[in-house]
C-alpha cells in the first residue's frame, strides 16, 4: 500500500473510533441511586447562590462543559466522554438532587467534587446555576 492509502485507512479508524466513543457515552446512561435522586437542595435558588453556582462553575466546571453549559469548553475535545449539553430538555428534567449526585461523585472524565468543593452548600449552588442555562 502507498501512504496516501495508509493515510485515508488511519483517519477513517480514527474517526470510527471517536464515533464508537460517543456512541458508548450515550449507551451507557449514568444511573443515581433513587436516595440521591430523590434528595432535596436546600439551597434556595436565588441571585446570591445562582453568582455563587456561576463563580464555582467559572472555576471548575466551564473548562469541560463551556461557558453556556453546552459541553463546548476548551478541554472537551480531549474527554474520552461527551460533557453533555446542559441546556437540553433531558438534563434540565433531571431531578436537582440527581446533578448534584453527579458533581459530587464523578465518573469516568468528570471527576467528583467531594473533595475539591467539600462544602455542600456550594456545590448546590452549582446545582442552581446549572437551572439557568435553559433554550
Amino acid at each position: 500500500m502507498n501512504r496516501k492509502a495508509i493515510l485515508v485507512i488511519s483517519i477513517t479508524a480514527l474517526i470510527g473510533m471517536g464515533f464508537t466513543l460517543k456512541l458508548k457515552d450515550q449507551k451507557n446512561p449514568w444511573i443515581v441511586p433513587d436516595a440521591a435522586k430523590n434528595k432535596k437542595n436546600p439551597v434556595a435558588s436565588n441571585a446570591e447562590s445562582i453568582a455563587a453556582g456561576k463563580a464555582l462553575w467559572s472555576t471548575h466546571c466551564k473548562s469541560c462543559h463551556g461557558a453556556k453549559g453546552m459541553g463546548d469548553g476548551v478541554k472537551a475535545s480531549q474527554l474520552k466522554t461527551v460533557p453533555g449539553d446542559f441546556t437540553k430538555q433531558d438534563v434540565q428534567a433531571e431531578t436537582d438532587g440527581s446533578l448534584f449526585y453527579k458533581t459530587s461523585e464523578g465518573r469516568d472524565d468528570m471527576p467528583s467534587f467531594k473533595k475539591k468543593i467539600p462544602d455542600e452548600e456550594e456545590r448546590w449552588s452549582i446545582v442552581n446555576y446549572i437551572r439557568t442555562f435553559k433554550k
